[in-house]
């Protein structure tokens, strides 16, 4: 048995243990394996349980509700509003344990009215490593980590979910649209719109990964150092100036360093090794 059959096999004895699970899950590429596998050894004793807000980038929304679909597994999805939690909107560093908070609560209450006793989610291995507030909001909730558990990292994530078929296993990293924001910017449903619309223009012009940073009256637009020359072609370049600044943008860059996930944590001093 390889390492990496090893793995899977700890996760299904992981998840075969929870007898019934509400699965937290956002269409991304950890969250699509934890569900399918839950399903492939506990059927309809899965329930997968997805928030739709103004925060989660459309395609990710649209993933979860395919793979569900295709699973037949039984799929509550709740609308949500973070940006009226006050914490959450002020946008101060450790803002994603405000939204996980949210989402474990209701995730718990969704689970209570079932009988459900687990809760799991899609964090992974690499996560422990990286700053994740969320995590403590987890862990005040008592939510399961069925893929640190058995070990998987984002690279056996990945190959894993391609053996199964997994339409999100060379998926982009997909974080909430609140991530575009330095700390300390206030958060609303507004600029996260124009985020989102800025950022599917990108894809629309096939940048397959981007992040469009929300700077109040300025956009700072991320794309792989790859992709920077065709960004910058005359045509492409003008095209995206236009449009952001038809949705409110005064000034339109790019960032010559190109897309670092989690950029906005360099000014913490954030360093994972270091970590």
């Amino acid at each position: 048995m390889s390492d990496l059959e090893l793995k899977l096999h700890l996760l299904q004895n992981e998840l075969r243990g929870y007898g019934r699970v509400l699965v937290a899950f956002s269409g991304g590429v950890d969250s699509s394996l934890v569900l399918r596998v839950a399903h492939d050894v506990l059927g309809s004793q899965v329930i997968a349980f997805t928030v739709h807000s103004p925060a989660v980038p459309d395609h990710d929304y649209q993933a979860a509700l395919r793979l569900a679909g295709s699973l037949g597994v039984e799929h509550v999805v709740v609308k949500a509003d973070e940006t009226v939690i006050p914490e959450y909107a002020a946008n101060p560093v450790n803002r994603c344990y405000f939204c996980k908070r949210h989402l474990f609560h209701l995730c718990a209450v969704e689970a209570a009215s079932r009988g459900i006793q687990v809760v799991a989610d899609g964090a992974n291995l690499d996560d422990l490593s990286d700053y994740r507030p969320g995590l403590e909001a987890a862990a005040e909730h008592s939510v399961k980590h069925p893929l640190v558990t058995a070990g998987l990292r984002k690279a056996d994530i990945r190959e894993l979910s391609r053996r199964l078929g997994l339409e999100a296993w060379d998926k982009p990293a997909s974080p909430c649209l609140s991530s575009r924001f330095p700390y300390g910017t206030r958060i609303t449903t507004e600029a996260l719109a124009r985020v989102a619309r800025a950022e599917k223009l990108l894809h629309e012009l096939g940048f397959r990964e981007c992040r469009v940073r929300y700077h109040e009256h300025l956009a700072r637009v991320e794309v792989p150092t790859a992709d920077l020359a065709r960004l910058l072609a005359p045509e492409v370049r003008a095209r995206v100036i236009t449009e952001l600044r038809a949705l409110g943008f005064s000034y339109v860059t790019v960032d010559l360093q190109g897309l670092r996930s989690g950029s906005l944590n360099e000014a913490l001093g954030w360093n994972k090794k270091a970590s």
